[in-house]
């Protein structure tokens, strides 16, 4: 959710629409090279101004109200910024390709290691399997696992998938299909939120331990931040140097190659090469053969100009860290 300041004396939104011809002219005017402004503008037709902002920004002289977002330097043409907002695009794609294997591989585990263990096809509708967290609203407690089965019966229910109306059209009970199939069609978010809520037992910790974690912590961190990083790409939100919501917690005692204790101590955690590490060392468990890495090479060594490892928290020596050598 977001919050606001309430101190902050607010103003009338008072700002006119301008063509594209004057938002080219005033890229112009701030600073910017532009070589040929047909071209710009057909950019701009395409992309958008304020989509763009993204990219100038940390470019510009944003604090300065006399400066008016200048650029702080004068030889960066409009292209660079075309080529880092296309390398950040490139990138959307490699992260949520990544994060698709990732997903349907825990989907997996989860719902084979639970349904065998409680021999309960419907082993998600079993309360005694989860925590009883709560949190108030409107002075009431609301349970979080009511609210999510809640919301799972909801994505249910919004499921085109065939396997889902077979099982409809077939069976008269339970009301919900089988574990399998359910929670094939919940959303990420979701399976993080069920998999956070599972009592910390034998069950949940083999899950993690699948994945060469040992404490289930660092897994329910890893799948909320996971699912967070998806969304981004999903709605196709900037990435190569956002700082994130959640911080990742990154493991000293992981089964396989991963950070070095120094490493994990001067890694900045709401970067993205927190993010990527993490994703390497879950993809190189679930898809041996990835090229994640190869992948990635190829888009910064074609990232253009702008681009600086350092804003997305990559330390100099990061190939030669442990998890990024195994190729």
């Amino acid at each position: 959710m977001i919050t606001f300041d309430e101190d902050i004396e607010k103003i009338p939104y008072e700002k006119t629409p301008i063509s594209i011809k004057d938002q080219v002219q005033k890229l112009k005017d701030r600073g910017l090279v532009i070589d040929d402004k047909e071209l710009t503008a057909k950019y701009l037709s395409n992309i958008s101004y304020y989509r763009l902002r993204a990219y100038t920004y940390p470019f510009q002289n944003n604090t300065d109200p006399e400066k008016h977002h200048e650029f702080i330097r004068k030889d960066i043409h409009f292209k660079d910024i075309i080529n880092l907002y296309c390398f950040d695009r490139r990138l959307r794609v490699l992260v949520f390709n990544a994060l698709e294997k990732i997903e349907v591989a825990l989907r997996a585990k989860i719902t084979q290691r639970y349904s065998e263990a409680t021999h309960d096809s419907h082993w998600y509708q079993d309360e005694s399997l989860f925590k009883d967290d709560a949190y108030m609203k409107d002075g009431k407690r609301v349970f979080k696992y009511n609210t999510l089965m809640e919301d799972i019966e909801e994505e249910v229910d919004r499921s085109d998938e065939e396997f889902i109306k077979h099982y409809y059209l077939r069976y008269s009970e339970p009301d919900m299909p089988p574990s399998w199939m359910t929670l094939e069609v919940v959303s990420f978010g979701s399976l993080s939120r069920l998999y956070e809520l599972l009592v910390k037992d034998d069950q949940k910790k083999a899950v993690a331990k699948e994945l060469g974690l040992n404490k289930v912590d660092i897994l329910e961190n890893w799948m909320h931040a996971f699912s967070n990083l998806r969304n981004c790409c999903a709605h196709h939100s900037r990435i190569w140097n956002r700082r994130f919501v959640v911080n990742m917690l990154l493991p000293t005692n992981a089964d396989y190659p991963f950070l070095d204790r120094n490493t994990i101590a001067t890694t900045k955690r709401n970067k993205l090469f927190a993010y990527l590490c993490c994703i390497k060392y879950i993809l190189d468990i679930v898809s041996p053969d990835n090229n994640f890495y190869a992948n990635l090479q190829g888009l910064i060594a074609e990232g253009g100009s702008l681009l600086s490892l350092k804003d997305m928290g990559f330390p100099d020596n990061w190939k030669l860290l442990e998890v990024w050598k195994c190729k």
